[in-house]
Formats: structure tokens, sequence, C-alpha cells
């Protein structure tokens, strides 16, 4: 297999807002639940939490109301193993609410964020020292949605030439339409995501915001500057495109009971396969990035478990032939393999 470019060896950086999330457990609806589930959610940490499920140390930087969400919201992102020593408390402005909806088999997502604590990040965030050794610095396309100083945040980590910074700089465009007035995301998100190191983005994100008719392909020649360009098909596959070679890897099939937070998944995933040392080659990350995308597929929270080390070992050696027929179930984490097309299983990372 192709050796690849891969960031230097080292922590990983996210920085971003989390914040708390309300949601009905299924099958109930929002409007006639009794009950209603108190988790966290923000892509950013999202990915920090998988980052450190999968062994790579990892921080998260943002801003959280001095209130009881916020407190929650910390504690269970530290919890999972993430450094959240960099994460201020502000006594002015509360912790961002999220409520989900399900809906005929997809989720909407209401948001209640306006002028919160981390709405008032900016670039002086890159000054903490957990960035001068860190190998990778993760943002998102959310956070420059959310106000003028978040996008001086994104522009500046973006625009500061790869000689002037230790790390690498991953973006996912993770395009939130609700957070940007209309007509105003696709040239920013553009602009942004051809300056990053490593860029993802969905395949229906891509055609949204700039072309309905793009292929993957197509995307690359939109974005030509990225060193890893990383395009999900949704159910079908993800494609890197690198300096010099184009990798494509089917999607694993899984019961979904729940996609939001999937693409966070399948970025930490991803990136995790590219730190994997001398191992480090496109087709293996892809394949953590699916396999990772899988453990949020099958929890209604963002955040759910990864099969044991031992079954991703045997997932990441299996032969082409036999992976393309992986049938990742729902509730265990062992997987069966099958060329049966199993109906009702999908994958939108």
């Amino acid at each position: 297999m192709t050796k690849v470019w891969r960031p230097a060896e080292g922590a990983v950086v996210c920085v971003g807002e989390t914040m708390a999330a309300l949601a009905p457990a299924p099958p109930d609806a929002l409007e006639t639940a009794e009950a209603l589930r108190l988790s966290v959610a923000g892509a950013e940490s999202n990915v920090a939490m998988y980052l450190a499920d999968l062994g790579v140390p990892v921080s998260w930087l943002s801003a959280l109301g001095d209130d009881a969400l916020g407190r929650r919201v910390r504690a269970a992102v530290g919890a999972a193993g993430v450094d959240v020593g960099g994460v201020r408390h502000d006594p002015e402005r509360p912790t961002g609410l999220l409520v989900k909806e399900p809906a005929g088999g997809r989720t909407r997502v209401h948001y209640y964020r306006g002028d919160s604590a981390a709405s008032a990040l900016g670039p002086d965030v890159l000054a903490d020292d957990r960035l001068r050794s860190a190998s990778l610095l993760h943002l998102t396309g959310v956070t420059p949605a959310l106000s003028p100083s978040c996008r001086d945040l994104v522009t500046a980590a973006l625009t500061t030439p790869p000689g002037g910074r230790p790390y690498a700089v991953s973006f996912d465009v993770n395009h939130r339409p609700a957070l940007w007035p209309a007509g105003t995301a696709a040239p920013v998100l553009r602009d942004l995501a051809d300056r990053a190191d490593i860029t993802f983005v969905g395949l229906d994100e891509a055609q949204e915001l700039w072309d309905a008719d793009l292929e993957p392909a197509g995307v690359r020649e939109l974005l030509p500057h990225p060193r890893l360009l990383v395009v999900k098909d949704g159910a079908h596959a993800a494609t890197v495109f690198g300096d010099e070679e184009v990798r494509t890897v089917p999607a694993l099939r899984t019961e979904v009971v729940e996609s939001v937070g999937a693409g966070d998944a399948f970025a930490a995933g991803f990136l995790a396969g590219l730190l994997r040392g001398e191992d480090a080659d496109t087709e293996r990350a892809l394949r953590l990035g699916h396999i990772t995308a899988t453990s949020a597929l099958r929890v209604t929270g963002d955040h759910g478990p990864l099969p044991d080390r031992e079954e991703i070992e045997r997932l990441l050696g299996l032969p082409a032939r036999e992976w393309a027929t992986a049938v990742v179930r729902s509730g265990t984490a062992s997987v069966v393999y099958s060329g049966a097309d199993d109906g009702g299983f999908t994958h939108s990372p």
C-alpha cells in the first residue's frame, strides 16, 4: 500500500463549541415524550472523544457558561479521556443548548446557542500552550458560523502558512445551514476548506454548497490545495485524494439509530489512522474512519462505544472482498461477514 503524507507524531487539539443536548429516547417523538435524555454535543469534542478512545492524546479548547450545564459538558468530555484544562467558563454568557427531534427516520436539530459562551471565542485561543507541542489542530465549519470573532479564529488558523506553525490543520466542512444567513456559507466554506492540510467534506454537502452535479473528482477540482481531501459519500464509500494517489473504500453496513455525529466519528477514525506511525496508509485510515462512524450510528447520542481493539485490528486486516460484505450489528461489538444485502442498513457519515 502507498505510504502517504501525514502529520508529525504528537497530540491533537480540537477547538469549537460543545453544547448540552436534549433528545427523546427512541421511538418517542419530541412532542409526546415524557422524558428527555441529557447528553453533550459538539462536532469538535466528538472528534476529540473518539480520538481519545482510539488512543490518541487529545485536548479540547472552548468556552462554556459558568453554569450547571457547562460543568456537566466539561465533565463529560473530560471523562472520555480528553484534556479539558484549556476550557474556560464565562460568567456572562450561557452554555449552548440543542434539542434533537426525530422525525420520519431523520433527526432535526434545533439550536439555542445565540450569544453563548463559545460564540465569544477568538484568535487568542491559538496562543494556548497546548498547540506548541501539537501535531494537528482540528477545526470545523460550524465555528465560523457562530460569530465574527469565531470566524476570525478559524481564518487565522487556516491562513497561517505551514512554516509558521508547528502543527498541521484539519478542517471538516460540517455545513449547518441553520447557522448561516442565506447565500453566505458557500464562498466562505470553500475558501476555508481549500486552505487546510486535511479537509473532510460530504459529497451531499459539496453538492448543496457548490454544484448539484459534483462527483468526488469534481470536489477535488474545487479544492485542489489540501494535502489530503476526504470526500464522504454517505452509505456508499469515502474517497481520499492525496498528492499522488486516489483511494476509495466502501462504507461498512450497520443499523442506524441516529446519524448525527457519525461524520465526526469518521473524521476521528481517519485522523487516528494517519497518526499510527509507519503503518499509516490511506486505505487503513479510511477503514478506521468507517469503523468509528458505525459506533456513532448505533446510538442516540453523538458518542458510542467502539468495537474492542482486537476486532478493530481484524477489520483493518480484512481482504477487500470480505471488507465489502462486512456488517456491524447493532448492540454488539462483533461483526458478521455476509455477502447478503441486508435491507435497512445504511451509513451516513
